[in-house]
C-alpha cells in the first residue's frame, strides 16, 4: 500500500484508536492496540523515532541508580521487562556488560557497591544475562588498559543490555502494521476535534509532503508526542503544564581512540553526576549523557559547546591516556526526556506518584497518563526499557474513555506482546547466536561480504534473509553504500518499501544510522542514497536536491557546537 492509499484510508476510516506520535511509545501502544484486534492509527508529523526515542543511551536496563531511592518496584519492572525484551527482540537487545570503577573520595564505596548489586540481582530473580562480579584493581586494569589507575579501589562487573533504539522503535511499529494498523509519517495535527459535549472526536491533519488536509476521526485519540506532549493538548485547553524536558547530548568518538571491553559507568568530576562510556559496533564509542533543563522549541535541541566540553571532560578524568579532544568527535546527538514537572496538575495523574526530587537528574523518569476534560489521554514520561508496560496501560486508559462516553467495545483478544516476536525476531535461534542467521543470509546472497550478512544479521534479524533474497536478484542492490562498510543499497530499497522511509534523513539516521556510525556521517553515501530513493519513489531533480539539502542540514546540526 503507498502513501496515498494510506492517507485516503487514514481519512476515510473511523478508528477506535488515534495515536499522534510514532515513537517507542506510540510504537509500544500501537502494537498493544492492534493486537488486540482494534481499529488502530498512528500519525507523527517526522519519521518514526526521529525524536528522543533515537537519541537515547541505548540501553535496556533496570536503573541501578533508583536503588539509592529505595525504588525497588520500578527496579522490579524493569528488570522484569528487560528480561521480556531480550525474549521477544533477542536481535536488538543484546547483554552488555558494565563495569563501575570505585575511587578513593567517589560518592560510592566498594562495600555500598557490592551490596546493591546483590539487590539489583536479586530483583531480577537472578535472571540478569549475567550475575556481577568483583575484580581487583589489577585484573580491572589488565581487561581495560585505559581505566585511571591513580585511587582505584575495586572494580564490579555487571550486566544489562544495550539495543538499537531507532530499529526497537520500528520493528515495535511494524508489528503494528503487520496487525491491521494505519501508519502515516510526516502528518502534522493542526487541531483537535470535538463534539458539542467537548468531548475529542478526532483531529485535523495535514500532509506535509502532499500538502493535503483533512479530518480524522476516531472514539479515542491518545497523544503520545513526548516533548511536544504540552504543545499536542494545548489545542484542547490542555490545563497546567505537564512536562519538564532535560537534554541529554551524547557524542560518539573513533574506537580506535577509545577502544572498550566493556561499557563503564562514570561519575562526572565537577558534579558526580552518572554517565557512561559505550562500546558501539566495531568503529566507535559514545559517551553520555548530559542533563539539563530545556526550555526551547523541541525541534531545535543540539549540543552545545558547553555539552561536548563536559563530556570530554569526564572522559579524560576517566580514561587519562585517551587525552580525547574536540577533534576526536565524530558527531553528536541531542534529545528531550520528557520528564513530569514537580507542580503539574496532581488532581489529572493516573499513575504513580512517588516521586524523586530537585535537580535535573533526579526529576522522575516514570511515566504519567492524563486524561483531560476532552477526554484527550496523553502519555508522558517513562523509559525505553518500560515502553510495552507503558503502551499497554495507556491503551487500557483510552479503552476507558471509550466507555466513559458512551460506546461499546468490539471483542478483543489477548494482545500477547509479552510473547509473541517482532518481526526481526521471528525464527530466531534459541541459542541467540547469530551468526547463525549471517551465514544463512551469505547462502542467500553469496556475493555480499561476511560483514555486510552478520550487519544484516545483527540489525533486521530473521528479515535479513529477505533482503539477502531480494538484492541477490539485483547484484547491484549488494554493494556497500561506503567502502568498508557493511551498510549495502539494498537497504535502502528495503527501507522504502518495507519500513515507511519517505526522505533520505529516514534511510541516513534511522533506518542505516550512517549518520552516527560512519566517520563521515554518510555524507559519502548521500547521492547514491538519494537517487536510488528517486528511482523508487519517482522524485524529480528539485526534489532530489531538496532532500539532500535537508541531510546535510542535519549533519550540520549535529555538528554547530563546533562553530559556538
Amino acid at each position: 500500500m503507498d502513501r496515498e492509499e494510506r492517507w485516503q484510508r487514514l481519512t476515510s476510516e473511523h478508528w477506535d484508536i488515534l495515536i499522534i506520535g510514532g515513537g517507542i511509545t506510540g510504537a509500544g501502544a500501537a502494537r498493544d492496540a492492534a493486537r488486540r484486534g482494534l481499529k488502530v492509527a498512528v500519525v507523527d508529523m517526522n519519521d518514526m523515532a526521529s525524536g528522543t526515542s533515537s537519541r537515547s543511551s541505548k540501553l535496556i536496563h533496570g536503573g541501578l541508580r533508583y536503588l539509592e531511592h529505595y525504588e525497588f518496584s520500578l527496579v522490579f519492572e524493569a528488570v522484569s521487562e528487560r528480561k521480556t525484551l531480550q525474549e521477544i527482540a533477542p536481535h536488538l537487545v543484546n547483554p552488555l556488560g558494565f563495569i563501575f570503577p570505585i575511587y578513593d573520595g567517589g560518592p560510592v564505596s566498594v562495600n555500598k557497591l557490592r551490596t546493591a548489586l546483590w539487590v539489583y540481582d536479586g530483583l531480577s530473580l537472578f535472571r540478569s544475562p549475567k550475575l556481577h562480579t568483583s575484580y581487583t584493581p589489577e585484573e580491572a586494569l589488565e581487561a581495560e588498559p585505559l581505566l585511571q589507575a591513580k585511587g582505584l579501589k575495586g572494580v564490579a562487573l555487571y550486566y544489562d543490555c544495550a539495543t538499537d533504539d531507532a530499529r526497537l522503535t520500528l520493528e515495535t511499529m511494524l508489528d503494528a502494521r503487520q496487525n491491521a494498523a494505519c501508519i502515516l509519517t510526516y502528518v502534522l495535527v493542526s487541531d483537535l476535534l470535538n463534539d458539542q459535549d467537548g468531548r475529542i472526536r478526532g483531529v485535523q491533519v495535514q500532509d506535509l509532503i502532499s500538502g493535503h488536509t483533512a479530518e480524522v476521526r476516531a472514539r479515542a485519540v491518545i497523544n503520545a508526542t513526548g516533548p511536544w506532549a504540552d504543545r499536542t493538548r494545548s489545542m484542547g485547553g490542555g490545563g497546567r503544564t505537564l512536562l519538564s524536558p532535560t537534554k541529554g547530548v551524547h557524542i560518539v568518538v573513533p574506537r580506535e581512540r577509545l577502544s572498550l571491553r566493556w561499557a563503564v559507568v562514570c561519575s562526572h568530576p565537577t558534579d558526580q553526576r552518572v554517565l557512561f562510556a559505550i562500546p558501539w559496533g566495531r568503529d566507535s564509542t559514545f559517551i553520555g549523557t548530559t542533563d539539563t533543563f530545556y526550555e526551547g522549541d523541541p525541534a531545535d535541541v543540539a549540543a552545545t559547546r558547553e555539552d561536548v566540553e563536559y563530556l570530554l571532560a569526564a572522559t579524560n578524568a576517566y580514561f587519562p591516556h585517551a587525552q580525547l579532544g574536540e577533534d576526536d568527535v565524530i558527531c553528536t546527538w541531542a534529545g528531550l526526556r520528557p520528564l513530569i514537572r514537580e507542580d503539574s496538575d496532581t488532581a489529572e495523574r493516573l499513575s504513580y506518584t512517588h516521586r524523586e526530587q530537585t535537580a535535573e537528574s533526579s526529576v522522575s523518569r516514570e511515566h504519567e497518563i492524563v486524561v483531560g476534560p476532552d477526554l484527550l489521554v496523553t502519555i508522558a514520561g517513562g523509559k525505553l526499557t518500560t515502553y510495552r508496560r507503558m503502551g499497554k496501560e495507556v491503551v487500557r486508559k483510552a479503552l476507558e474513555v471509550i466507555k466513559l462516553a458512551g460506546g461499546e467495545l468490539p471483542h478483543m483478544r489477548d494482545p500477547k506482546t509479552g510473547r509473541d516476536p517482532l518481526p526481526g525476531a521471528i525464527g530466531w535461534p534459541e541459542d541467540d547466536d547469530s551468526t547463525r542467521v549471517s551465514r544463512i543470509i551469505l547462502e542467500k546472497a553469496p556475493q555480499l561480504s561476511a560483514s555486510s550478512a552478520q550487519y544484516l544479521a545483527d540489525h533486521y534479524g530473521t528479515r535479513g534473509i529477505d533482503i539477502a533474497e531480494r538484492c541477490n536478484k539485483d547484484p547491484r542492490l549488494l554493494e556497500p553504500l561506503i567502502p568498508g562498510r557493511p551498510e549495502i543499497l539494498g537497504m535502502v530499497d528495503w527501507s522504502v518499501k518495507e519500513e515507511l522511509a519517505e526522505r533520505v534523513s529516514d534511510v541516513m539516521m534511522r533506518r542505516t544510522q550512517l549518520h552516527y556510525r560512519d566517520h563521515d556521517q554518510g555524507l559519502g553515501a548521500l547521492e547514491a542514497v538519494a537517487q536510488r530513493m528517486a528511482e523508487i519513489l519517482g522524485w524529480d531533480d528539485d526534489r532530489r536536491a531538496q532532500e539532500i539539502l535537508i541531510y546535510q542540514s542535519e549533519v550540520g546540526r549535529s555538528r554547530a557546537w563546533r562553530s559556538e
